[in-house]
């Protein structure tokens, strides 16, 4: 499973997007300048990296369902 690379770059994305999730959080809860400066940028990157991260694993799916 882990020698496919698709599964790898799907398993990154979805660490990718994990990570901007927690940083995101992270800010919302302390406030402050931060938040203020920041919270619209990691949403928007938060939500392109979800979305990659969205095709990437319909791509596993397909790709194993295929039967390759």
């Amino acid at each position: 499973m882990f020698d496919d690379p698709l599964f790898t770059f799907t398993l990154l994305a979805v660490l990718v997007v994990l990570v901007i999730l927690l940083i995101g959080l992270g800010g919302f809860a302390g406030g402050g300048a931060f938040n203020k400066k920041h919270a619209n940028r990691l949403m928007r990157y938060r939500i392109i990296a979800q979305f990659i991260a969205v095709i990437l694993i319909l791509g596993v799916v397909w790709w194993r369902g295929s039967g390759n």
